[in-house]
């Protein structure tokens, strides 16, 4: 006999996790389906153990230039396995965080492969081959995506790797190749070059981190050029001949001429692919745009009692818009009335070295859109903390709508701009203007000065520059 509840969430990351979280917070009887981990692949395979390898390969920067501290750190070395140990506790930690959460806040977990078996069902199979039916009067499907392949060089996981191959590299590559720079590619790039790796990068488009403001992408492709990558843009790779011992890249460069370069290993990272075959969409008549779920403001499917959220839905692919989708599903099937997200109020950061964010539109998105604008800028040398922290490179940039005042966008690159963009984020869902942030008294000595230095930028009005 099926077990009923009011809701079931398919897939336990981000998006899944806190959806099931809320929808019980709510007074709704929820389970939560999951195949591998809980927590997801941001949890364990992305987001945050990424964070810590990351974290590790930044202290190692530190310390190889203690000297510009007036330290001394000598015959420093790194441990490849020591730091994927940390990474994978770190990850480990996290998950048993999850599982502590689902019990309690009184949520059903069900560990195997879920699949819609028709309007309000849902079949579990287990690893042993075991079946448990549940039914709900709603479905929140939230399996998330998985790393896009390369059609002619299939991730091996000895040679060529996805992102998950390379958290958990057999061996530290002396010479990689890196395909693609969106915030996946970059962030192992950075890591890799930090950790002594001679990497290159070869993004397809004309600029590294396409997605963000051009003067971020022109700022970062200098930095990492500085720290020694070698970044190949509007490049392509035609072909990967893999052997025993490494790969040989055919790349054709912006002049259209091929070289032929030896790595020791690839990472692929164009892209990912949502993971909805075989979990019964097409029984049900699920709408879909290039493989991913069609969803209107409530994250409601064109379904009745079929809602889907995070990565398998419309972009940005991003864990925090996931959560926040989740709440607004929950809230949605508890008879709330949420309000729609708004996509250009949500956050990107990049955890290169060094960092990148952003919120709203670029400069010549928003000229694009119409608007006549208002651009400020302030330079991390401008700012006292920053240079004491060895920290003077980097900027921060705001664009303003000049008629009504609007935040229209910001975008950073620096230390810790990561942490700083909520700041702004903020100002965009309050719909503040410049004068609220002219306004705003920021605390000193910090890097959040420079948050208001570019506001005041944006009008003549800037103090420190």
């Amino acid at each position: 006999m099926a077990e009923t509840y009011d809701l079931i969430v398919l897939g336990s990351g981000p998006g899944g996790y806190v959806a099931a979280i809320r929808a019980s917070q709510l007074g709704l009887k929820t389970a939560i389906v999951e195949r591998e981990l809980l927590g997801g692949i941001c949890l364990n395979w992305g987001c945050i153990p990424t964070k810590a390898l990351l974290r590790s390969a930044e202290i190692f920067h530190y310390m190889s230039h203690a000297k510009d501290y007036g330290l001394a750190a000598e015959k420093i070395s790194a441990d490849l396995d020591a730091v994927v140990k940390r990474s994978r506790g770190v990850a480990s930690q996290l998950n048993k965080g999850v599982t502590g959460l689902m019990k309690k806040n009184k949520v059903s977990v069900h560990m195997g492969t879920g699949k819609l078996t028709g309007k309000g069902k849902l079949t579990v199979t287990a690893q042993d081959g075991k079946t448990t039916e549940l039914t709900a009067k709603n479905i929140i499907v939230a399996t998330g995506a998985r790393a896009r392949d390369l059609p002619f060089a299939k991730a091996d996981g000895n040679r060529v790797w996805t992102y998950r191959h390379a958290m958990t590299p057999k061996e530290m590559p002396s010479k990689l190749l890196v395909i693609g720079s969106g915030a996946i590619g970059i962030e192992f790039a950075s890591f890799y070059n930090d950790m002594g790796s001679d990497v290159t990068v070869v993004e397809m488009l004309d600029r590294i981190v396409p997605v963000e403001d051009k003067d971020i992408s022109a700022h970062l492709e200098k930095a990492l050029k500085k720290q020694g990558m070698t970044i190949m843009t509007g490049a392509g790779v035609e072909k990967l001949d893999v052997g025993a011992n490494g790969v040989k890249a055919a790349i054709k460069g912006k002049d259209g001429k091929i070289v032929e370069s030896d790595f020791s290993h690839v990472i692929v990272a164009i892209g990912i692919v949502p993971n909805t075959e075989n979990i019964g969409l097409e029984t049900l008549g699920v709408k879909m745009e290039r493989g991913h779920i069609v969803t209107d403001g409530a994250c409601k499917t064109n379904v009745e009692g079929l809602y889907a959220i995070g990565d398998v839905t419309a972009p940005p692919w991003l864990a925090h818009k996931a959560s926040h989708e989740g709440v607004i599903a929950a809230e949605a099937i508890a008879g709330k009335h949420p309000h729609a997200m708004d996509p250009k109020n949500i956050p990107g950061c990049t955890y290169c070295h060094p960092q990148i964010a952003s919120v709203g539109l670029t400069e010549e998105k928003a000229k694009e859109a119409g608007y006549e604008v208002k651009v400020g800028n302030f330079p991390f040398i401008g700012n006292g903390k920053a240079i004491a922290l060895g920290e003077p490179e980097g900027f921060i940039k705001t664009v303003f709508d000049a008629k009504t005042g609007e935040l229209l966008g910001a975008h950073m690159i620096g230390a810790e701009v990561t942490e700083l963009i909520q700041g702004y984020t903020i100002g965009k869902a309050g719909e503040l203007t410049e004068a609220e942030l002219m306004n705003t008294v920021f605390p000193h000595p910090t890097l959040s000065e420079m948050m208001h230095e570019s506001v005041l930028s944006a009008y003549g009005r800037v103090l420190h520059m």
